[in-house]
């Protein structure tokens, strides 16, 4: 047996799987608990299916616990094994709850007999304790490769929906902070984690929960941006600043912009600067956080380059989501994390109780504690190029479009990640033609967002959504073009999709544009290592998804429509 197998993500070792430690720096502790968790998180799924479609039994906490444990084994999210023991731990107790609920109704319905049998392991599966060795050793029974006979094809996709559902859970999770809610998605997660256990579903029948996944990833993403946007304004125009301003200073990275106004509503005349990093920069175009004067603008670059540009920052720092980097021993101790993410030994600020913000005393007194932070450059970067702002001008796009100033739109969105090869997003920017625009969400854009690309006709060359949490944006510019110019197929449209994907939020993002017809989709710097070659040919024949080749050759074949 290899000490792990994990290839959820894009830096899967040799592209195959991380079999002795992940390359994110996830123990094989941590990934035989975050395996065991999941299965058990099938295990409530199984009883919440049963109970919600037969029994009446419904136990709304759990299904959204559901989700929010999914989202805490995101990449790059949680590394400390103590939260998963108490979290496995937790996970059992509710599934108990509610086979308990649902065994009694039964019971009341159609006799005791007709409830208790024939009830898979992870249904019923109680650990003789909560030691993390006991658990550890279940877990590596359970994980991906637990029944080595199963058919590639069925594993692939199989783990291929347990992805999307990881990245739906965290946009899902992101809406329901903000009181936003739709009990339908965690109804559908809970379905589709069932269906995975399911062996009476062929390879077809997955193929079809895939697309269904990416329809209701479609509506996850939708929530979450009316949760955003009907609490903090529809993003605007905005250029940022990227250098830093004299006194102390906190950074905030991450994806929880409720996390970022309780801090700044914290943080107000302490003369603290509070800056984003990372996939929190967009915070700097909604309106309701224009108002903090101490609001500074955006200090560094994507997820890895944090060990670096955490050093250098001085600063406190608070991780409220993913990507979270091993943290070097010079920031540990200014480093707090919060909501699902952990490290262990990080101090971690508790969850909010009702009617309550976040306490963020510890950052704020760390922060005043601490150096200024060193600049790492100077200006500005436009963002804030939502939906709401493209479709405000889409009379001048559409005519831009008409008279040949705009030949094309490139989707470049997506995640951003250490392998070399993503230098060829740079490369591509540059060379796309110069009436090109690229449309861009997610940590991707640092590979490009700071180059001199210009304008066309008074728009931006580069327009930039938002977050990976803002892919909605594109799929809604995509779709109202296409009502606009009166076309039946998305792909009529002039656009061109060049994705770079590193976790599970990107895996959805992709199977919300299968879902929405869009083919011909170049995914980068390497197809998934959890694409069986069975499915990756399915994915070829039916989307014509394909890898990225040389800038030269994709440029060409952009620029030809193809």
């Amino acid at each position: 047996m290899t000490a792990m197998f994990c290839y959820q993500c894009e830096e899967a070792a040799k592209n195959v799987a991380c079999t002795v430690r992940g390359v994110c720096g996830k123990s094989p502790e941590v990934s035989h608990l975050q395996d065991l968790l999941i299965w058990l998180l099938k295990g409530i799924s199984f009883w919440a299916v049963r109970g919600r479609k037969n029994l009446n039994v419904v136990d709304p906490e759990t299904d959204l616990f559901v989700a929010e444990m999914l989202f805490a084994t995101i990449t790059n999210a949680n590394f400390d094994p103590d939260r998963y023991v108490a979290w496995i731990k937790e996970a059992v107790a509710r599934r108990d709850a509610l086979r308990g609920k649902a065994q009694a109704r039964c019971g009341e319905l159609h006799g005791a007999d007709a409830c208790g049998s024939g009830l898979p392991e992870h249904a019923v599966w109680v650990p003789k304790s909560y030691d993390a060795q006991v658990l550890d050793m279940k877990g590596r029974l359970v994980g991906i490769m637990a029944n080595p006979d199963l058919d590639p094809d069925v594993r692939s996709l199989r783990e291929l929906i347990v992805y999307g559902l990881k990245g739906m859970a965290a946009y899902t999770e992101h809406a329901y902070v903000l009181e936003h809610t739709n009990d339908d998605i965690l109804a559908f997660i809970e379905e589709a984690l069932d269906a995975t256990t399911d062996d009476s579903l062929s390879a077809d029948d997955l193929v079809g929960l895939v697309l269904r996944t990416g329809e209701m990833g479609v509506e996850a993403m939708r929530l979450l941006d009316e949760a955003n946007t009907s609490t903090y304004g529809n993003p605007e125009p905005t250029q940022v600043s990227i250098g830093v301003r004299p006194g102390p200073g906190i950074l905030i990275s991450g994806h929880d912009l409720r996390d970022l106004e309780e801090l700044l509503e914290q943080t107000k005349g302490k003369g603290i600067n509070v800056y984003t990093h990372g996939e929190m920069l967009p915070a700097n175009a909604y309106p309701a956080f224009k108002k903090y004067d101490h609001f500074a603008g955006n200090y560094g670059g994507s997820w890895w380059h944090q060990q670096r540009e955490f050093d250098s920052f001085g600063g406190a720092i608070l991780l409220t989501t993913n990507c979270l980097v091993e943290p070097k021993e010079s920031y540990a101790g200014r480093l707090f994390t919060t909501g699902l993410v952990g490290w262990p030994g990080a101090v971690h600020i508790a969850d909010r109780k009702p009617g309550e913000q976040k306490d963020f005393s510890p950052v704020i007194a760390a922060a005043l504690a601490s150096s200024e932070p060193k600049a790492l450059e100077e200006g500005t970067i436009p963002i804030g190029f939502a939906h709401a702002t493209v479709m405000s001008v889409a009379d001048k796009v559409i005519e831009a479009v008409k008279s040949g100033a705009i030949k094309r739109f490139v989707v470049m969105a997506g995640c951003d990640g250490r392998h070399k090869t993503r230098e060829y997003y740079t490369d591509v920017a540059e060379a796309l033609p110069k009436d090109h625009v690229i449309l861009t969400a997610g940590c991707a854009k640092y590979r490009y967002n700071k180059l001199p690309l210009g304008e066309i006709a008074g728009i931006p060359r580069i327009l930039d959504a938002g977050q990976c949490n803002d892919s909605y944006s594109l799929a809604y510019i995509a779709l109202q073009l296409k009502a606009a110019f009166g076309l039946d197929d998305i792909n009529d449209l002039p656009i061109s999709y060049d994705i770079a994907w590193y976790e599970q939020k990107a895996v959805l993002v992709l199977l919300a544009l299968l879902y929405l017809g869009v083919k011909h989709i170049r995914l980068g710097p390497v197809l998934p290592a959890f694409l069986s070659p069975g499915v990756a040919e399915v994915l070829v024949k039916h989307f014509d998804i394909k890898p990225i080749s040389t800038v030269e050759a994709d440029v060409a074949a952009i620029a030809a429509g193809a």
